[in-house]
């Protein structure tokens, strides 16, 4: 390989490295959105109060690793929009806001 063509396969390297971080903080981003969405549908307070202590915010921190794998964010973005009737059970977070909301996490 000729000096040219290292070049151009690190620069390929590096914007490829680029578009991966830009993906994963918009992915990243979206599931926080759908993740406060949620919390307000269900009649939660997604500001600081709701996950003030030590322990509550480590389950934020759950919450948000869940909502980030989850594979049905397109069911979740058409529930948000009034698109799909139905409780939210699709969501792999619904009983911890269920337990939330129970121990006094409405706003």
């Amino acid at each position: 390989m000729d000096p040219a063509q290292i070049s151009i396969a690190i620069l390929m390297v590096g914007a490829a490295a680029s578009l991966l971080v830009w993906l994963r903080s918009d992915m990243a981003a979206g599931s926080a959105r759908r993740m406060t969405a949620l919390m307000k549908r269900v009649g939660l307070d997604p500001g600081p109060g709701t996950f003030a202590g030590m322990r509550t915010a480590a389950i934020k921190k759950v919450m948000l690793r869940r909502c980030r794998r989850c594979p049905r964010e397109g069911l979740c973005e058409r529930w948000l929009a009034g698109e799909v009737g139905g409780d939210n059970s699709f969501c792999p977070n619904a009983r911890t806001f269920r337990i939330l909301k129970g121990a006094g996490g409405r706003s």
